[in-house]
């Protein structure tokens, strides 16, 4: 039997913000994957697993950036 782990912290964006990590994200960068990372973690219910595996990295990396 697994335990959960501890709960994600919530994202909450911004007009503003969410317009500027949008277009963060359009460019072939590092800072690019961030903001897409901090994107899917906006969405209401996004887990740290289903952003790593829809983006391709580990969810080490999720959880740095969230938090």
């Amino acid at each position: 039997m697994s335990t959960p782990g501890p709960s994600a912290v919530e994202i909450r964006l911004t007009d503003a913000e969410r317009a500027r990590l949008m277009a963060v994200a359009a460019d072939p960068s590092r800072l690019a994957i961030r903001a897409r990372i901090v994107l899917a973690c906006a969405q209401p219910g996004a887990t740290n697993a289903q952003v790593s595996r829809d983006l391709g990295v580990s969810v080490h990396t999720v959880r740095k950036w969230r938090s």
